[in-house]
C-alpha cells in the first residue's frame, strides 16, 4: 500500500544531502513524497566562479537561481515540492537566517526569526490535506547547528502540536547517522585522493556534527544502490552549492569531501514529545 512522506527542510540542497536516497527509493516504490522547503536559501556561497556574481547580490538574485535547482533536483528524485510562503504555504516568506550572529539573522524576516505558531499553522495545514504516514525533520540540534536547520525542526514541531492526535503522523523520524556509518566514510574518504580534486578530509579525531549518534539510537534506515543515479542527478542540479568530484565523492563550499553514499539513517520520535519511540 502506498504512504505518503512530508520531509521538512530548511534550504534547497537539504533535501538531496541529508534525504536524497530515502526521497528516490520511496518515489520508485509507489510513494507519494513531498518536501517542504523553508527558504531559498539566500545566503548560500557560490561555487561556480560564472555564478559568483549571484552571491551576496543586493536584489537576491541567488533566490530565484537555487528555487530553479531546488526545482531540477526535486524532479531528478521524483518528489512534489513545496516552499514554505510560496503556492499556498502560507503568506509569510522567510529570509535564510545566515550563520548565528550574522547580519542576515538579524533581519526581520529571516526564518530564525519566524513566528513559529503562524508557520506552523501553514505547515500543519498542508499536513491536513497530504495527511502523511510519515513526517521527517532534523535533530533538535538541526543536524549541524545552523540556525534554520534548528528553526526547521522547531516549525516542524509547532505543526504538529497543532494537529489534532487523530490528524498525527503514524510515524515521525529525526535525521540521524550511526557513528560507525560516520567513521567508515571518514576513513573512505581519506583513502579516495580528495587532493586530486582540491578537497580535504577531516581528522581521525575531528568531531562529527551533532546528528552522527550512537548507533542504537539510530532506528530506521533506507540502503538503496538504485537511487545512486537519481541522488547523483539531484546533487548536481544544486551546481551553485556542490561539487560532485565523483560518483562517489561531493563537496560543499568548504572544499570538505564527503562520500557519496546510497544509505540514510533515522530515529523514530514521539510527535509530541520528541522523545525517542519506545521499542
Amino acid at each position: 500500500m502506498a504512504q505518503r512522506l512530508v520531509l521538512v527542510h530548511a534550504h534547497p540542497d537539504d533535501e538531496t544531502l541529508t534525504c536524497g536516497t530515502t526521497i528516490a527509493h520511496h518515489v520508485a516504490r509507489g510513494d507519494e513524497v513531498h518536501v517542504v522547503t523553508c527558504t531559498l536559501g539566500e545566503e548560500g556561497e557560490v561555487i561556480p566562479p560564472d555564478l559568483a556574481g549571484l552571491e551576496g547580490h543586493p536584489d537576491d538574485l541567488l533566490a530565484d537561481h537555487r528555487r530553479g535547482e531546488l526545482a531540477a533536483a526535486l524532479d531528478a528524485l521524483g518528489a512534489t515540492g513545496h516552499l514554505l510562503g510560496h503556492d499556498g504555504l502560507g503568506s509569510r516568506r522567510y529570509r535564510d537566517s545566515g550563520m548565528a550572529g550574522s547580519a542576515a539573522a538579524a533581519r526581520p524576516d529571516a526564518f530564525v526569526n519566524a513566528d513559529l505558531r503562524e508557520a506552523g499553522a501553514a505547515l500543519a495545514a498542508l499536513l491536513r490535506e497530504v495527511r502523511p504516514d510519515v513526517v521527517i525533520t532534523y535533530d533538535p540540534q538541526g543536524g549541524y547547528s545552523h540556525p534554520d536547520h534548528i528553526q526547521a525542526h522547531r516549525l516542524t514541531r509547532a505543526a504538529l502540536d497543532q494537529l489534532a492526535d487523530t490528524e498525527l503522523p503514524t510515524h515521525t523520524y529525526e535525521i540521524l547517522t550511526p557513528r560507525a556509518w560516520a567513521d567508515e566514510d571518514r576513513a573512505w574518504t581519506r583513502g579516495a585522493s580528495p587532493a586530486a580534486y582540491g578537497l580535504v578530509v577531516p581528522g581521525a579525531d575531528d568531531p562529527h556534527p551533532p546528528s552522527v549518534v550512537d548507533d542504537e539510537r539510530v532506528t530506521h534506515v533506507v540502503e538503496d544502490p538504485a537511487t545512486r543515479a537519481a541522488k547523483l542527478a539531484a546533487l548536481r542540479a544544486h551546481a551553485t552549492q556542490v561539487i560532485v568530484a565523483t560518483d562517489d565523492l561531493h563537496a560543499l563550499s568548504n572544499l570538505i569531501a564527503r562520500r557519496t553514499t546510497d544509505r540514510e539513517g533515522f530515529g523514530r520520535v514521539d510527535p509530541r514529545t520528541w522523545e525517542p519511540w519506545p521499542d
